[in-house]
């Protein structure tokens, strides 16, 4: 169930991928106006994601978002600057058991140190697409070398069923010292237990003074659901499983059909579409 929206939305605050891009990672036109006319009601836009803040400055740019940008879910809230607001990092501890969890199931993971990238195979799958999605590379080293400075571990497999059980395992594994959620189906995030996308809302009513009831969120996968129960009105992509649509104020189109600015037209400016 969904938090009460309590006054007009202040701000709107969007998920990235399969949300406010397509699936070949495209920001529409009608995208960007629907992002221009927010501002042109005195509407405050942002985005969060799983991915680094780098690896968010191909929609940061065209969209001059000159507000705090959430990536790695949360983990990490910078300036669109890419200057640091704050940082939630895994212990050590806790990224080595979910090492540990992801080998045993066979899954490969992927190490975010910092602002490092760290993959064990530049040829593992999912790692050439999400170079050309982030638009930098990788380091190719032993993941679980350094472990003093993570900020995500992602855990990624095509068997998507196994994605299912690795997240679930890895939520009772880690309880509340962390965070574990598919941000697609192939990809499970585990993150610093307050670098979630809830967090996220409770962190821009924080640095920005607006109240959660006042928000507006968008996304499609089951780590969004977090941000979607914290705003006050929440809009999921037409491709969203039931379970992500069911806990959301309204359903729009999939992000193949102006989801995203459908959703903000209809659902957020009140237009008849």
């Amino acid at each position: 169930m969904t938090a009460t929206q309590s006054g007009p939305i202040r701000l709107v605050l969007a998920d990235v991928d399969g949300t406010l891009v397509t699936r070949e990672k495209i920001l529409t036109p009608r995208a960007i106006r629907a992002v221009e006319r927010l501002r042109e009601r005195g509407i405050v836009f942002t985005i969060t994601s799983g991915r680094p803040p780098l690896g968010m400055k191909m929609v940061i740019d065209p969209l001059h978002i000159d507000q705090p940008i959430a990536g790695f879910n949360g983990g990490m809230i910078v300036r669109p600057d890419y200057s640091v607001i704050e940082a939630h990092t895994l212990t050590q501890d806790v990224a080595r058991r979910t090492l540990e969890i992801l080998r045993d199931h066979r899954v490969d993971p992927w190490v975010y140190n910092g602002n490092d990238w760290i993959v064990s195979n530049a040829e593992a799958p999912h790692v050439a697409r999400e170079q050309w999605t982030v638009k930098f590379p990788p380091k190719v080293a032993d993941v679980g070398a350094q472990l003093d400075q993570v900020v995500k571990i992602t855990g990624v497999s095509d068997d998507l069923e196994l994605m299912k059980k690795v997240e679930h395992d890895l939520q009772q594994a880690l309880g509340d010292a962390a965070s574990a959620a598919r941000s697609q189906p192939y990809y499970v995030d585990v993150t610093h237990h307050d670098a979630n996308k809830g967090g996220v809302v409770k962190a821009l009513e924080r640095l920005l003074g607006i109240p959660a009831a006042q928000m507006a969120t968008l996304g499609d996968q089951p780590n969004d659901v977090l941000m979607f129960v914290r705003s006050g009105l929440s809009i999921a992509m037409g491709q969203a499983i039931d379970e992500v649509k069911a806990q959301a104020t309204h359903v729009s189109t999939s992000s193949e059909e102006e989801g995203f600015a459908i959703g903000v037209e209809r659902y957020i400016l009140g237009d008849d579409v």
